[in-house]
Parts: structure tokens; sequence; C-alpha cells
């Protein structure tokens, strides 16, 4: 009886142990010792994951054009946090964001180019596409994918290890689920994930992709609102939860949920995980029902 008590202990104790070790909660300490660069840091999807990033032990260098609102976010986030501008479109601030992690910290571990625009969502046909605003979309988020690739590997490659993220898009797989400029640029994304990640692994170096659906960040309901003015933040995220209803995609996304999505790729659990696209979508990619109206 005694034995079998023993072995039911050891039991629990393994399982506890394993629980604790996939664990997302943000005191798990996956990316303890890890330095890491994530862009668009400043609101979003970009402050939830420098806040997860740190929870987990890391120390990051939050990189934003958002200057009162990054350094109020890197003080609220304590000393793990520094903060930086950085305008993704200008390469050389790029590099400079790089340079600032390892000559602060001794070595770049993760560098999450996160920071993207919507760009504008007024309903235009293909034929009337502004290509000055589909420019500007594609310097935002796909040309500085590609620096933040460059860079990322320049202090990555020396030392054979790191991981390159970026945040795509379920519009960047999926046809008619963004405006035209927007799902072009997330298409690119991934398209920068594929092309880099197996020269990157030959190198220790790992590249992947986070694409969420429908997540109602402070700057993508700005964008949204001067669509439809009059109507309240509250109103708009409603609107746009019954929207994501009607696509079958599900309730919206929280900016955690991507966070932690972005946490597990960037830790060592996720060491053999390269050219992946993670996409944090609550099924909205897998299918649709197929709804026949009854008589």
């Amino acid at each position: 009886m005694m034995q079998r008590t023993m072995q039911l202990v050891l039991r629990v104790k393994r399982s506890s142990g394993l629980l604790h070790q996939f664990s997302t909660a943000a005191n798990s300490q996956r990316l303890a010792g890890k330095v890491a660069v994530i862009t668009g840091a400043a609101s979003g999807i970009g402050k939830a994951s420098a806040k997860e990033f740190i929870g987990n032990g890391a120390k990051v260098i939050l990189a934003d054009v958002q200057d009162d609102l990054g350094r109020a976010v890197a003080a609220e986030l304590g000393p793990g946090a520094t903060y930086t501008r950085c305008d993704v479109t200008d390469e050389a601030q790029v590099a400079a964001a790089v340079d600032l992690a390892v000559a602060r910290h001794g070595a770049l571990d993760v560098f999450y180019s996160n920071a993207g625009v919507l760009g504008s969502i007024a309903p235009a046909p293909l034929a009337s596409l502004d290509l000055g605003e589909f420019d500007r979309v594609m310097a935002v988020n796909a040309r500085a994918a590609v620096a933040a690739a460059k860079h990322a590997a320049r202090a990555m490659v020396p030392r054979r290890s790191g991981c390159v993220l970026f945040t795509g898009s379920v519009s960047g797989v999926v046809g008619g689920t963004g405006p035209t400029s927007y799902g072009v640029s997330k298409a690119a994304v991934l398209g920068v994930v594929r092309a880099v990640a197996g020269e990157l692994a030959r190198h220790g170096v790992r590249a992947n992709a986070v694409s969420p659906c429908g997540v109602a960040t402070p700057l993508s309901m700005v964008q949204v609102l001067e669509a439809y003015p009059g109507m309240s933040f509250e109103e708009l995220k409603n609107a746009m939860a019954a929207s994501m209803e009607q696509m079958e995609a599900g309730p919206l996304i929280d900016p955690e949920d991507v966070a932690r999505a972005a946490v597990f790729l960037a830790s060592d659990e996720a060491k053999y995980i390269n050219g992946h696209n993670l996409v944090v979508d609550g099924g909205f990619t897998v299918g649709k029902l197929l709804k026949i109206p009854k008589e």
C-alpha cells in the first residue's frame, strides 16, 4: 500500500512539473536570461508581449514611435524594460534598436517584428486602390519585416542562436478578411518567414510568425473610428465582435492571447519550430459551416 502511494505521489510530482514546464503563466520564467526587441511595443499586441516577455524573465527593448506612451509603458513594466524610438520604415532605426539591445544587455535573443498599420478601411473597389496608401502599408508591415530579419541576423548568426518573430494576420492567409493593402502586406510577412527560415536555420536561428484574427488594439480602433465617426470605442468593439460572429470567427481575441503565443515561439520549448505560422484565430481558418436555407 505504501509503495503504491509513493508511486502515485511521484506521478503527481512529474505531472505537475511537466505542466509547469509548459505553463503560459507570466511567472513561468521560460524566457529567463533572454534579451528581446519588440517593435510597436507601446500599445496593443506589442505592449502585451513586452509584459509577457518580462514576466517570463526577459529583458526587453520597447521600440515604437509613440514616445510618451512608450516611456510610460517602460516605467510601468519596470527595470526589465527600456524604451527607444524606432520608426520601422527607417532601416537605420531598426539597426539602432538591435545595437542598443546588444550594447545594454550583451546579446540579442529575440527580435519580434510586431509594428504594423491597418491602412484605410474605407470600402473601395480594387480599381480605385490608392497605391500611395498601399506603399505606406507595405513599408510599415512588409519592408520593415525584412529589415528586422536582416539586422536580427546580424546579431544572432555569429552566436548561432536566436529567434525572429513576426506578427502576421489571418488576412494574409484568407482573402477578403481585411483591406486589400493590409492583406497583401501580411501575406508578404508570411513570405518573409518562408524565405529566411532555411538560411537562418543553418546558423541556429529560427523565424516564425503569429497570425491573429480579430484583435481590438488601440491603434486599429483609431483607424476604424475614422471610418465610423460618432461611435464610441465600446460600441465599435461590440460591432467588431458581431462582425466576427457573422464570419464564424469566434469572439474577439485579446492581445494577451497573441502575446502568449509569441512567448512560446520565443522560448526554448519551440527550439525545433522554424518557418511556421502559428495561427491564433479560434478556428476561423479551419473551415466554415455549409448553410443550406430551409424551405
